[in-house]
């Protein structure tokens, strides 16, 4: 039995998350030993050893959620106490967070930082999917089966925009809803949940809109039409962003070689990370890239359209749209096509917690992949054999008879 659950792993899947998260670290290097020297005064291996500790353990997580059984998280003696600790960890921030980027998003333990909306992102795929695949017989009755599982959302969007993090609730408001339309709900209750939706963010945003039109937020907007306007303020970042992406070309200037990782593109290892990527190693690095981005998102939402399991088949699909979200908004934010929002991008970015929620993720999505194969490979064959045999038993009956 458990060779059978060894050999039913999708392991295309699981390489190509180990090559994403191990390209990232080489590159997490290339892009900080500079800035780790320059703007904080450290060794210039400083990022890459600390984002290796993060790699490892990350790796020793990922094994162990890859073999935990994901149907156990559907119970309420799992989902009771990481909902609340998820609600609890946000309200802490507002007592004991640390402030950066103008949001009080983190928890500062000295030898690590947590940012605890990272781990809403999955806490909340988890609650959703597991309340909506057991509502599958009443899920059109809109106050039973479509409403109660979206307090939750609405507590965890209102304390993560009180931060302020916009950022952050957008992804976990596009997450959620990608769960929502692949519910099975109808189309009048989809509807009649986006007008309540609208209902409910109107007067948070009548309360908030002086943060959400700050004067800072609005020039991310302008400068998207040409940053070299004002290329030392406002465009500073989008406009060492495309000088970046220009001068790699097609092949890049070599590993180590990127020029604007030298104090002109500010968060190189986190935010910019794919600029150095497209300067150093050109077209090639970023295809890669992409590539493996791309193959993991629809390998998942594959795996959700093949499980039989209501709740595996919402979860591999929330995992797999919260990946490709992020990594479009990142792409996006770095290409100028919309403004900047601080999202890193997924298994490459430096980052902690994103990396420790990501190997959470991709754990789950690996463990899904695993029921989904066995069920289709080995219980097929079970059910085949029993088949056989029940015609055999019925021909020696009419032979004896």
């Amino acid at each position: 039995m458990f060779k059978k659950i060894l050999k039913s792993y999708d392991y295309s899947l699981i390489i190509a998350i180990i090559l994403l998260s191990l390209f990232g670290l080489v590159m997490v290097y290339s892009a900080s030993m500079a800035s780790a020297v320059q703007r904080y005064g450290v060794e210039s291996d400083y990022f890459y050893q600390k984002q290796k500790l993060y790699l490892i353990a990350s790796g020793f997580i990922f094994m162990f959620i890859a073999l935990f059984p994901y149907k156990i998280m559907q119970s309420t003696k799992f989902l009771l106490p990481m909902v609340g600790l998820s609600v609890l960890g946000l309200l802490g921030l507002f007592a004991f967070g640390q402030v950066r980027g103008n949001a009080q998003s983190w928890y500062d333990f000295g030898f690590i930082s947590i940012q605890p909306s990272e781990f809403v992102k999955i806490s909340l795929i988890i609650y959703l999917s597991a309340v909506y695949a057991k509502k599958q017989a009443y899920i059109n009755k809109f106050n039973h089966g479509v409403l109660p599982p979206l307090a939750y959302l609405v507590i965890v969007l209102g304390l993560i925009a009180f931060q302020p993090d916009f950022g952050t609730a957008l992804i976990i408001g596009l997450i959620a809803g990608t769960i929502i339309l692949s519910s099975g709900m109808n189309f009048k209750n989809i509807t009649k949940l986006l007008l309540l939706g609208m209902i409910l963010i109107s007067p948070v945003f009548l309360v908030l809109q002086g943060e959400i039109f700050s004067e800072k937020r609005m020039e991310r907007f302008e400068v998207l039409s040409d940053p070299f306007k004002d290329e030392l303020d406002s465009g500073f970042h989008l406009a060492n962003s495309y000088i970046a992406i220009g001068s790699g070309g097609v092949n890049g200037l070599g590993l180590g070689k990127s020029v604007q990782k030298l104090g002109y593109l500010p968060e190189s290892h986190t935010d910019f990370i794919m600029a150095v990527i497209a300067e150093e190693l050109g077209v090639w690095g970023v295809g890669f890239v992409i590539i493996c981005l791309a193959f993991i998102v629809l390998r998942g939402i594959r795996l959700g359209m093949r499980c039989k399991d209501p709740f595996g088949s919402l979860l591999a699909i929330g995992i797999s749209s919260m990946i490709g979200i992020q990594s479009c908004i990142n792409l996006a934010g770095v290409s100028g096509v919309m403004p900047l929002t601080g999202v890193p991008l997924p298994f490459v970015s430096y980052g902690g917690s994103s990396l420790l929620q990501l190997a959470i993720a991709a754990g789950i999505l690996v463990n899904v992949s695993m029921f989904v194969k066995y069920d289709s490979k080995y219980k097929q064959k079970q059910v085949e054999k029993e088949k056989n045999l029940k015609q055999q038993d019925g021909n020696l009956y009419q032979f004896r008879t």
